[in-house]
């Protein structure tokens, strides 16, 4: 059953649907200047013209509650929120690894359901040889290599949050630290750090492309005493960083958030485009 994201009450559709219903009765009023109603006729005009605006607010609520593409401004950039598959986009992908950009798709370290394990046994164009190469030759700024001899199960290269290497049309992102079990663990000021990081990461490589994400945090990643946080509070923090950080990208450029099917339920698209300007 479909998940009700916009109350029947809530005021932003009753904000639309009175601006909608001033141009409108702007028009009868018009109208109705230069048309006589017969007086036998005019309570079942007034019947339909309230039946007709009670049919337009209902088609709005509907309407929002079935929303799944939205386009922002966020300080000049164009910003998309798209319901879709991350890798059907146009431009840079970005694919969420962990802190020491392991490859090894075996799920316990990379979970083959994850979009790490399904960029690597599906849309990688080279052998995961070939990428450990490329990862290990790049060119890292001076800092995002943090230590380069970790013991533990997996690569021994530990890199700072929100570190970004780009291999093809994809951009390999350092997203999540991994715990003694391997599991990705994240503070929220860890989530915050990797975000502004990020930015700052694409704003020197993307090469006025455009850049697709998803929502960072989705899914399996735990966040440290914010469990139960949603992938809409995820997408609203991501924004916000977005907004305060260096990044703009350069007209024809934007910026997707790739939402998948099985969650834009869960989101009020509405909701965010209200926030819009506070972001």
């Amino acid at each position: 059953m479909h998940k009700l994201k916009v109350k029947v009450t809530d005021r932003v559709v009753w904000q639309e649907f009175l601006k909608k219903v001033s141009i409108i009765s702007a028009f009868f009023t018009i109208a109705f200047i230069f048309i006589d109603i017969p007086d036998k006729y005019k309570t079942y005009a007034g019947l339909s013209v309230m039946f007709f605006f009670v049919v337009l607010y209902f088609f709005l609520w509907w309407r929002y509650n079935n929303l799944k593409n939205l386009n922002l401004r966020v300080d000049g950039s164009k910003v998309s929120i798209v319901t879709g598959d991350l890798f059907k986009q146009p431009g840079f992908k970005v694919i969420a690894f962990n802190e020491y950009f392991d490859t090894q798709v075996d799920d316990k370290i990379i979970s083959r359901n994850s979009l790490n394990g399904i960029y690597i046994e599906k849309y990688l164009n080279r052998s995961i040889e070939e990428l450990n190469q490329i990862i290990n030759d790049y060119q890292f700024e001076e800092g995002e290599l943090i230590d380069g001899e970790v013991e533990r199960s997996g690569k021994s290269k530990k890199y700072k949050l929100g570190t970004v290497c780009v291999v093809d049309d994809f951009l390999l992102a350092a997203f999540s630290k991994f715990n003694k079990q391997n599991k990705a663990v994240l503070t929220m000021p860890e989530y915050l750090e990797f975000l502004i990081n990020f930015w700052d990461g694409v704003n020197r490589v993307y090469s006025q492309k455009s850049v697709s994400v998803p929502i960072f945090g989705s899914g399996i990643t735990r966040i440290k005493e914010h469990k139960n946080i949603s992938d809409e509070e995820l997408l609203k923090i991501m924004l916000w960083t977005f907004r305060i950080s260096e990044m703009r990208f350069k007209h024809p450029a934007k910026l997707s958030v790739i939402i998948h099917e099985d969650k834009i339920d869960s989101i009020n698209l509405l909701d965010i485009k209200v926030v819009e300007n506070g972001l």
